[in-house]
């Protein structure tokens, strides 16, 4: 009995050495493998940080080479970084582009620059930054707010010499529209072409001053540059558009609604309001905008016997937005259609000197065009 208690004793002794030489050796093999973890972290984040210091810094320091490199309007962050790559000058689009996002760069100007890899990233950003460009443009036109795409087309004529006419046919040519919605899915949907909307365009190229530095740009080229600085605008605002449920098209559209209705000195964000109050109470928006855009006219003026247009941008008749905007809008409006003020406003009138007056009820309302505006409306 002694002799196997003892037998016993020495198995159990002998389980117990082996399990711990088991527990050293498991304890080495976590050790070695947190080591040659902690290693890689290392070697990967040094290298990583290596590269983008690197890509920081000058191509080639002593470089004596000098590049032209243009700079279309309207290119973003990322078209620019991809240009600049394209041409030598920098070693990584993606590093400029977080670099000038951390550093929160902005407002480069387009134009054609001299520009050379013995430039480091800081001084390439300065250089787009202060404009110092090589050529002056050949052609450069001034697209304001609130225009509509017969005056765009207007505008684009006189500046390249060209018949009007032509032009606004060209804009409205479904395979030359189509071109563009393959080119900007995101920005150009499938609304602009529902066969109510006038004009597929309308309300798409961004108010903006364009340079170009070809004497013949064609007007591929010169649409191209105010549809990209309208992708690179709205696309700023998708998170609070998500959040607000609307398209881009309705984004777009409300923001011409409220371009078009606003003075210098009106609040364009309580003009949104009263809009948004009257959808949801369903109210139909009654902005005489629409009824002149249904027209195809500019007045001063609207008449009753204007509110009859039959028409599905006439919101007198139709309730809800139009089926598309009325012309472009600026930042400002199209921020305004984000963020409304909240107001219990269901009314508003433009007073003779710019003034917009804001009212609750249909009897303030009238009581307040009775002051301002004649009766013969």
């Amino acid at each position: 009995m002694a002799s196997d208690k003892k037998d016993k004793k020495d198995m159990i002794r002998q389980k117990m050495l082996e399990s711990e030489k088991e527990a050293r050796i498991v304890r080495k093999i976590v050790l070695i493998i947190a080591i040659v973890l902690v290693l890689f972290i290392l070697i990967i984040g040094g290298g990583g940080f290596l590269y983008i210091n690197s890509s920081l810094k000058p191509i080639d320091p002593h470089s004596k080479v000098q590049k032209k490199v243009e700079i279309p309007i309207g290119s973003s962050v990322t078209g620019i970084g991809e240009t600049l790559e394209a041409h030598g000058i920098i070693k990584n689009a993606k590093v400029f582009k977080y670099y000038v996002k951390f550093k929160n760069e902005g407002g480069f100007m387009a134009g054609v620059y001299e520009l050379s890899p013995s430039m480091d990233i800081a001084e390439i950003v300065g250089r787009l930054k202060t404009g110092k460009v090589l050529a002056k443009p050949a052609v450069k036109m001034t697209i304001p707010e609130g225009k509509q795409l017969k005056e765009i087309a207007a505008i684009i004529a006189k500046a390249t010499k060209q018949n009007e006419e032509n032009v606004f046919k060209q804009l409205n040519d479904v395979t030359f529209v189509k071109g563009f919605m393959e080119k900007y899915p995101n920005l150009l949907t499938k609304d602009i072409l529902n066969s109510q909307v006038k004009y597929p365009l309308e309300g798409y190229l961004y108010p903006a001053t364009y340079s170009f530095y070809k004497k013949n740009p064609a007007l591929e080229e010169m649409v191209n540059a105010m549809l990209e600085k309208t992708q690179s605008v709205v696309m700023d605002y998708t998170e609070k558009r998500e959040e607000k449920k609307l398209t881009v098209h309705q984004l777009i559209t409300m923001a011409s609604l409220i371009e078009e209705e606003a003075t210098e000195k009106a609040d364009r964000k309580t003009i949104s309001s009263v809009f948004y109050n009257r959808m949801n109470k369903g109210m139909p928006l009654q902005t005489d905008p629409t009824v002149l855009y249904a027209q195809g006219k500019h007045k001063q003026k609207v008449y009753y016997k204007d509110l009859e247009v039959n028409s599905p941008y006439n919101t007198y008749k139709h309730k809800g937005m139009p089926p598309g905007p009325i012309a472009n809008a600026g930042k400002v409006s199209i921020e305004a259609a984000l963020e409304p003020e909240k107001t219990d406003y269901y009314y508003f009138l433009a007073t003779a000197g710019g003034k917009i007056i804001f009212t609750k009820t249909l009897e303030e309302h009238n009581k307040e065009k009775a002051k301002h505006i004649s009766n013969n409306k």
